[in-house]
């Protein structure tokens, strides 16, 4: 007598196992186990029967925008604000003398004026130091913690004790995205060590908005190239979508994890078409190459980045992240600043420059900085702790005005004193930038309405234009 065949071998046997590999793509979604990407395409539009309105589609904003879009130059790690963008000329007459028992460790780098503004930025950043009349300096930035992975996690989400949406998610929840075939929100060479994925994830914000991992080198995205007919590959993600479908109505109709399953295979099967165009660098000039740094070992990797992320920009992405890891120097500060600097400082004036070359600077907003900053006082002889109570980021176009410094850091950049600047205003003056009220910017969970902001934030009008 034979046996009755359970609903595993159904799925397993059926519609040439179509089912299973839909019921594998939800689990994997759920349980947060990484999935792979969707079937390869050749690139063809899909057919112009197939229907499918995308979550992603374009938003209105509250209230006219800036800014249409965001690059965030994450410096994981923490730069030294005190070394870099915030001078403190009464830090270096200290020098060597003690502070609470331990030493004062004068700034490594010399200060100099420059553009129009007289901005002094260090010598760390010579090309950057060229863009000072597009600069805003933040000197009086501030989170409430001093370890990595929680910090990190507060600037990315608003919260470093529970798992909330990022940033780049909600600005795409609220805006969409102006290109229906790549994602809204992209983060190249994301940290895998510090908040991992809950920096560029959607918590329980629909999964269409969260972001899409590239990895560091940015040569490409792993399996989008074609390898079937677009037209074979349409009628597999049908059968495979109707059974998704299925499920969600009978799960009730509203199911986020559902939802995004349903979106991630529709945007794979578009991005397969527009991906490799826009990640083809290839057709860009040999002096646009140059001013990124790219061909040069030292500048080469993150110079691909920063192009990569202008041409995202360019493409309609809405929010894109570019991460450059290793900024902790504890000890060798000299010297391990110095590699990172020379790493990244030629490929984002390239950046800004290219930005501005192509009149997109004025509605792109260009973010950069660490989860925090490190302490006037020295540690290990030749390097600096965490300081979350004061320290520098900055902001480029998108509304912002350029030459400016605004708040600031006691005498020796120990803590923020004149006009403080929280991680909360800092999200609530970038989504004001984007045309969002960070306080209408909710989503209803768990009985209660969520924004980036958690309960307080404030923008901070003196610098925009």
């Amino acid at each position: 007598m034979s046996q009755p065949m359970s609903r595993r071998m159904m799925l397993q046997t059926g519609a040439c196992g179509f089912g299973m590999l839909a019921l594998t793509d939800l689990l994997s979604r759920v349980y947060g186990a990484e999935q792979a990407p969707p079937p390869p395409a050749t690139g063809d539009a899909p057919a112009e029967s197939h229907h499918y309105e995308s979550p992603l589609k374009v938003k209105a904003p509250h209230f006219p925008a800036r800014a249409k879009r965001v690059i965030f130059l994450f410096m994981q790690g923490a730069p030294s604000h005190v070394d870099t963008f915030d001078y403190k000329p009464a830090l270096a007459a200290a020098d060597g003398k003690s502070v609470g028992g331990r030493k004062i460790l004068g700034p490594q780098w010399k200060f100099k004026q420059y553009g129009k503004s007289g901005l002094y930025i260090s010598d760390l950043f010579p090309a950057v130091a060229q863009h000072a009349d597009d600069l805003c300096l933040i000197n009086s930035m501030n989170c409430d913690q001093p370890a990595h992975p929680q910090a990190t996690i507060q600037l990315h989400t608003g919260s470093s004790r529970f798992v909330r949406p990022s940033m780049g998610s909600w600005v795409v929840y609220g805006l969409g995205t102006q290109n229906q075939n790549l994602p809204g929100f992209i983060t190249i060479n994301p940290p895998a060590a510090v908040g991992g994925a809950q920096n560029y994830g959607s918590s329980f914000l629909p999964a269409a908005y969260e972001g899409t991992p590239i990895s560091g080198q940015a040569q490409g995205m792993p399996n989008i190239a074609p390898a079937v007919a677009s037209s074979l590959q349409r009628k597999q993600i049908d059968l495979v979508q109707s059974m998704n479908r299925d499920m969600l109505r009978r799960s009730g109709g509203e199911n986020p994890q559902i939802e995004g399953i349903i979106e991630s295979f529709e945007l794979g099967f578009r991005m397969q078409s527009t991906v490799p165009d826009v990640m083809d660098i290839g057709r860009e000039s040999k002096k646009t190459l140059a001013m990124y740094g790219i061909g040069d070992d030292d500048t080469d990797t993150f110079g691909r980045q920063c192009l990569m992320a202008r041409r995202f920009a360019e493409a309609g992405v809405r929010f894109i992240e570019i991460a450059h890891t290793g900024w902790d120097q504890h000890t060798a500060l000299h010297a391990k600043h110095t590699a990172n600097a020379k790493a990244v400082d030629r490929p984002i004036a390239g950046l800004l420059a290219d930005l501005k070359q192509r009149k997109m600077l004025d509605d792109t907003l260009v973010v950069w900085g660490g989860e925090f900053g490190r302490t006037p006082t020295a540690q290990n002889r030749d390097g600096r702790d965490h300081n979350n109570r004061g320290y520098t980021m900055w902001l480029a176009g998108g509304g912002v005005k350029g030459g400016i410094r605004h708040g600031a850091t006691d005498e020796i950049g120990a803590r923020a004193e004149t006009d403080k600047v929280h991680v909360h205003d800092l999200h609530a003056t970038l989504l004001h930038l984007l045309g969002l009220d960070h306080e209408r910017l909710t989503y209803r969970y768990a009985g209660r309405d969520f924004r980036l902001t958690e309960t307080f934030g404030n923008v901070v009008k003196q610098i925009m234009t």
